[in-house]
């Protein structure tokens, strides 16, 4: 056990620089507009999701209706529908740890999981488990940090929602370089650019996602790409 969570801790590091300045800044962000502590750590435990953290101040801020919260959070991460359907097959043996490795699959862990080759003398159901436990950790203890600056340092919190947008940029890249193969981040580049020219950059987000879940539907049912492709 001691060896598969060394293992993941190496795994996660690249994830765990960019999610603790990332929730430092989601921390000192939630601060800044009102909200200690208290919110950081319930809102990094149980809304690990992404930016949706980030837009969640927003629905505070403006005191959002919970129906269209649920709505807001189904849209944007409607994403998280394909990554489940790649994960299928790593998570049929996962037992009573498969709860938990649904709800921690963070865009960055599953880049993770997807290229993670399990090392010699690891079993690998608790290898990926640690890989998804380690960055969820490092998310809450990010923004428990933040929080703590947040309340007693003045600053501009201005730009550090792209904080995210910039990790996950770094560790898409990262998994491109180091793929063979590219069909899936071809089509999803396409499909995108083809939604965005149609719809506009304001409308493109959801049609190029509906789109993009249909196609990899159909691949996913003829077999076609590899799991591991990015």
């Amino acid at each position: 056990m001691v060896k598969n969570m060394k293992e993941a801790f190496k795994a996660t590091i690249p994830v765990m620089t960019g999610y603790i300045v990332l929730s430092i800044a989601f921390g000192m962000l939630l601060e800044s507009k009102g909200f200690n502590i208290i919110y950081a750590l319930l809102m990094s435990t149980f809304i690990y999701a992404g930016s949706m953290q980030f837009i969640a101040i927003n629905l505070l801020v403006i005191s959002s209706s919970f129906i269209s919260a649920i709505i807001m959070t189904l849209l944007i991460n409607a994403r998280h529908l394909v990554y489940g359907l790649s994960m299928v097959k790593k998570f049929k043996n996962m037992g009573k740890l498969k709860p938990f490795m649904i709800f921690s699959l963070t865009d960055e862990t599953y880049s993770l999981l997807v290229s993670a080759k399990t090392p010699e003398g690891c079993e690998e159901k608790y290898f990926l488990f640690f890989i998804s436990f380690f960055n969820w950790i490092y998310r809450i203890i990010g923004s428990l940090i933040g929080s703590i600056f947040g309340s007693i340092l003045p600053f501009n919190t201005q730009g550090l929602d792209f904080a995210m947008t910039s990790l996950f940029v770094v560790i898409v890249t990262e998994q491109f370089l180091n793929s063979k193969k590219h069909i899936y981040t071809y089509l999803g580049f396409l499909i995108s650019v083809l939604c965005l020219l149609f719809f506009g950059k304001s409308a493109f987000l959801i049609p190029s996602m509906i789109i993009i879940l249909f196609v990899l539907l159909f691949l996913y049912r003829k077999n076609i790409g590899d799991n591991n492709d990015t």
